[in-house]
């Protein structure tokens, strides 16, 4: 064996290299051959004298030529004599072997180096017969030392694996090593108790690296890195992981940490918005494989993600909007998203919250009440709508903790209150408990529960007279709750007060809870759901039993005490292996140990080398030989060199050769055969790099799936396709019509109406859907019906009309009527009345005090206003009532606007001169609906009253 440096090297037949004195006579024979010429006197060659010979031929081998043959000779010497680079060499000792492992979490960062040291040192130990014994000191010790032969060791070594905890040195001590060799693997990290038993310690040069639990401040979350044995500067990437919205795990965000110059820990914060920080399961360091790279979250991390059903709404009436008051209340401590159930339910919300929300289609309904069973809160306030509709009335809604009387109640209305009430004092059982009360929030009107058998046990807040303020019932694991007032300031005052912030925390809705006191620990069950290995991989508990709460006080993972997430009362706490207070410093052992690295250098044979190298010289001799003496040519360089090819790239050196002996009646020459043989070796080489086949599909024409969805980019006017084909032609003409009457009289130039099929078709890209009645018309689906509700939610305006005002009109008992009543049952359609002389829509673009189609019948219902006493002087109420979702009527607005091809109408209107003014009304009403949905109520100002008085008075 020879030493060079550090390096080692071995010969399994050293015996051979004794054949290398023999060079220098193999050097001797080569330069005799060939012989010298003999020089002798020809007198016929004084006819030679002035020739030259175009081939020429040494007479003496060139000495570089001897060299490289015996290089290669030399080559093939050592070779075959079998060299070993850094041979492994068996131990010296002559007992049992003993090898004590931390396997905690820190050896986890690379334990496959670590049990692989240890196999080789119970391999040899084998060969050697002696015993072995192999002890991870994360399980406790035994009371004897399990002696084995150590190929038994070897066999039971992979069932040994890193744990996500502290090793425990304090039954060492009390271990009889019995004269034992020990080899102690470090995990690197400073601990008490090492110095009790006297071992050879193999560690590791590599640095620990470790992740404090996360905190949560002012809307970011603060991280810090810890790392020991290591005084460099040195970047580290903080990952955030969590499902993904399709429910992958996946990372949900990255950060990095920065350790400065002889620092042990980096600090940073990390931003996330609140539906990505909400999904966070766990926090990592990117490239480290051990428990205390890893951070696991629990309910104290991220706040409570509030969802709040919204509606169209007018931005300059903001403290007239219930919303308003819920916006300011919860954003300082929840995360608030808006939209409708389409987008709300699937984002898993904690908490929805619907004001004045009466009706919800069957598919909504549905949808909200397996949210709520799956562990949901629905936080629901009255309204009028909800007083105006017939919802929980009969019997009690799924959606509602009570049944609720027609009406309600009032200062001063049918059920009379003498005066504004107040709040009684909460109950001990009510999540209000211990709020103050004070006479400052009073209510003046309310909707009033139906007495019942339950209704005391599902009341959590009630008035000074009893009257119920606040109920809940649970619905699965979730829970309904109603305030019985408005969420805004028109039924009571407290929405304005400090108290409904208060309550709104009490009912778990602002923030998640924080981490749980000693005191309501104790006498608690916690139970593992999920719990760390030593690689820091989350697994299913299964069936770990539960915990004491009082384990979790100041939880110290253990083989009882598993790190992983627990859950218990209400409530998720996680157990991470490392503390926020926790710091990691290098081992320190007894002065005189022997330490050893854990990486050794891999044990080669330079074999296979030496033969390849040899080769390569015996191909480069062959070449220069024939050069030498010229014969040299393409064909022969080819298959000289395709040897060498083949041992630097077998792939590109079997495509030239079958190049190379094409059959030269093709006529392809060896230059040609080259250039193939190049080209085959590229397309090998982008095949094998990946390359190849992702370049030709990122060339490959886009699918259609990839075409976005059609959305007209004009305004455009749609009705309703209700398959009677008469009435869709009459329903596609008079929207035809009033599109030309738009273009030619106002500034909006809508594009070609559309009819539009319930089930398949957007809705929310036209704003005004006119829908002809017919009594054949079937019922749309759940999803349509859920699909009308965001459209009327969002903003658009349906137009019924039952086209029979010459027979009955809305409100009778017509088919058609009777049929609009069914079809609108499952909308959400808000209380309504008849269309007032001071509505918006009276004024939208021209004055107006009639509203005629083919039929004049001043029977058109829109939503309801609020009362609102007009001002005297005032030819209007101030209304701002918003823009109406519906309008109900059964004039024929349609037939009095068709046109046909050459746009003359397309129905008569009643006769002569009187028809003809009332189709000009009719087309004047439509303009007035266009501009009412797309300007929504800015008429509705005082500002223009000096205009429309002017107007009036001519």
């Amino acid at each position: 064996m020879i030493e060079l440096f550090s390096t080692t090297l071995a010969f399994t037949a050293p015996l051979l290299l004794v054949a290398l004195v023999l060079l220098p006579i193999l050097w001797w024979l080569l330069r005799a051959v060939p012989p010298a010429p003999i020089r002798r006197q020809f007198p016929g060659i004084v006819l030679l004298l002035g020739l030259k010979d175009d081939e020429s031929q040494t007479a003496t081998t060139p000495w570089w030529l001897l060299l490289l043959r015996m290089l290669a000779l030399a080559a093939i010497i050592l070779g075959f004599s079998g060299p070993i680079l850094n041979p492994r060499t068996a131990g010296t000792g002559t007992g049992p072997l003993l090898v004590l492992m931390d396997a905690s979490w820190a050896s986890a960062r690379d334990w496959p180096a670590r049990t692989e040291r240890v196999e080789t040192m119970l391999r040899d130990a084998a060969r050697a017969g002696r015993l072995a014994a192999v002890l991870p000191l994360t399980e406790p010790l035994p009371e004897e030392i399990p002696w084995q032969s150590a190929a038994a060791w070897v066999e039971r070594l992979p069932a040994i694996l890193p744990a996500a905890r502290a090793p425990d040195y304090t039954a060492l001590a009390d271990l009889d090593t019995g004269g034992a060799e020990v080899v102690w693997v470090s995990d690197g990290l400073a601990r008490e108790g090492r110095d009790t038993v006297a071992a050879r310690v193999i560690e590791s040069g590599r640095p620990v690296l470790g992740l404090t639990p996360a905190t949560y401040a002012d809307g970011l979350i603060e991280l810090r890195a810890i790392r020991s044995g290591d005084v460099v500067p040195r970047v580290v990437e903080l990952r955030a992981v969590g499902p993904g919205p399709n429910g992958v795990t996946g990372v949900l965000g990255t950060v990095d940490a920065e350790f400065a110059a002889g620092a042990d820990a980096a600090e940073v914060a990390l931003s996330l918005p609140p539906e990505l920080r909400n999904r966070v399961t766990r926090f990592e360091i990117a490239g480290e494989r051990s428990a205390g790279a890893v951070s696991l979250t629990d309910d104290a991390l991220a706040r409570r993600e509030v969802a709040l059903l919204t509606r169209a709404e007018d931005e300059t009436q903001d403290l007239l909007s219930p919303l308003y008051y819920l916006r300011n209340a919860l954003a300082p401590t929840a995360e608030l998203i808006e939209g409708d159930l389409a987008t709300l339910l699937p984002a898993s919300p904690d908490v929805l919250v619907m004001a004045d929300v009466a009706q919800l289609a069957p598919a909504e309904a549905a949808a909200v009440a397996e949210w709520v069973e799956e562990g949901g809160l629905l936080l629901r306030f009255a309204g009028p709508q909800l007083a105006a509709s017939d919802v929980s009335r009969a019997e009690e809604d799924r959606l509602l903790p009570v049944r609720l009387r027609s009406g309600g109640r009032t200062v001063g209305g049918a059920l009379s209150w003498g005066e504004p009430k107040t709040l009684r004092a909460f109950d001990e059982s009510s999540p209000f408990f211990g709020l103050p009360v004070t006479d400052e929030v009073t209510v003046t009107s309310q909707i009033v529960a139906q007495p019942d058998p339950t209704l005391a046990d599902r009341t959590i807040a009630a008035l000074a007279d009893g009257t119920p303020l606040v109920t809940r019932k649970t619905l699965g694991e979730g829970q309904v709750v109603l305030f019985h007032v408005t969420a805004n300031a028109d039924w009571s005052t407290l929405p304005i007060s400090g108290l409904f912030v208060q309550m709104l925390e009490r009912l778990a809705i602002s923030t998640r809870p924080e981490a749980p006191s000693a005191e309501a620990l104790e006498g608690t069950t916690w139970v593992p759901r999920v719990v760390l290995d030593g690689f820091g991989v989350p697994r299913d508990a299964g069936d770990l039993g539960g915990v004491p709460g009082e384990a979790l006080i100041d939880p110290e993972p253990s083989a009882e005490l598993p790190a992983g997430l627990y859950e218990g009362p209400g409530q998720s706490l996680a157990v991470n292996v490392l503390d926020a207070e926790a710091d990691l410093a290098p081992s320190e052992w007894p002065a005189g140990t022997v330490i050893d690295g854990l990486k050794r250098a891999a044990e080669t044979e330079l074999m296979q080398w030496l033969l390849a190298l040899a080769l390569v010289l015996l191909s480069v001799d062959v070449l220069a030989s024939l050069w030498l003496g010229g014969r040299l040519r393409g064909g022969a360089v080819a298959a000289i060199a395709l040897p060498v090819a083949f041992l630097l790239q077998p792939e590109v050196a079997q495509a030239c050769g079958a190049a190379c002996v094409s059959p030269p009646r093709f006529g392809i020459g060896i230059e040609a055969a080259m250039l193939a043989g190049m080209a085959l070796m590229l397309l090998l080489t982008l095949r094998l790099r990946g390359v190849l086949i992702p370049a030709l599909l990122a060339a490959l024409p886009a699918t259609a799936q990839d075409s976005p969805p059609i959305v007209p980019d004009e305004v455009a006017l749609a009705y309703v396709v209700t398959g009677d084909e008469r009435v869709d032609e009459i329903s596609e003409a008079g929207l035809v019509g009033l599109s030309l009457v738009l273009s030619e009289r106002s500034s909006v130039e809508p594009s070609a109406p559309r009819g539009l099929d319930l089930e398949t078709d957007e809705l929310a890209a036209y704003p005004l859907l006119y829908w002809p009645v017919t009594e054949s018309q079937p019922f749309p689906s759940d999803d349509a019906y859920a699909k009308l509700n965001r459209y009327l939610r969002g903003g658009g305006m349906i137009v019924f009309d039952t086209r029979d005002a010459d027979i009955g009109g809305f409100g009778s008992n017509s088919p058609a009527a009777t049929h609009l009543r069914e079809l609108a049952a499952p909308l959400d359609i808000p209380p309504l009345e008849p269309l007032p002389p001071d509505h918006v829509m009276t004024r939208a673009f021209y004055l107006l005090q009639d509203f005629p189609g083919r039929y004049n019948s001043r029977d058109v219902w829109v939503e309801a206003s609020p009362d609102v006493e007009q001002v005297k002087g005032m030819p209007f109420r101030n209304l701002n009532d918003g823009v109406t979702p519906v309008v109900i009527g059964a004039n024929d607005w349609a037939g009095a606007w068709a046109v046909d091809d050459q746009g003359r109408a397309l129905l008569p209107v009643g006769r002569g001169y009187v028809g003809e003014r009332q189709r000009e009304i009719a087309y004047r009403f439509g303009v007035n609906l266009v501009m009412h949905v797309l300007s929504g109520n800015y008429k509705s100002d005082q500002v223009h009253v000096p205009a429309l008085l002017d107007r009036l008075g001519n």
